[in-house]
């Protein structure tokens, strides 16, 4: 299993596992926001993953975000790969509304994060639960 980098293992609850990836969520209760880990050790860009790893990474992906349109019912879906500051290959999976505190801009650096209340994370992670259950097995 590859190591999970240290800053994602501070941002982050570990939630389960796909098949290829570790499921986390984002410590940062202004957005339910998702992140998807290959357990691949030195792995920087989706490129870098065998062509068979790529394709279950966007079958997961695919999975995760039908899921949280119907758990969260967004107004817009950000799903990005950035690793400007985590080299660590990760796929970020945000949900996003017109009302929240940072649309329509990225929601990088706009706020500080806050803290889930334990009800808040309880429910965040029920939610999607409900809509994962055949397709990832979960650790929380």
């Amino acid at each position: 299993m590859a190591q999970l980098n240290p800053q994602l293992a501070q941002d982050c609850l570990v939630l389960g596992r796909f098949p290829l990836c570790h499921l986390l969520l984002m410590r940062d209760a202004n957005y339910p926001w998702f992140i998807l880990v290959p357990d691949r050790d030195d792995i920087h860009e989706i490129h870098h993953l065998s062509e068979q790893d790529q394709f279950q990474l966007w079958h997961e992906s695919m999975i995760l975000s039908r899921a949280m349109e119907q758990a969260f019912n967004p107004d817009k879906l950000n799903i990005a790969a950035l690793g400007n500051v985590v080299p660590q290959l990760h796929v970020h999976h945000i949900v996003r509304y017109r009302n929240d505190p940072a649309w329509p801009a990225p929601v990088w650096g706009r706020l500080p994060a806050v803290t889930y209340e334990n009800h808040q994370l309880t429910e965040v992670i029920e939610k999607l639960k409900l809509v994962l259950t055949d397709e990832i097995s979960f650790d929380v």
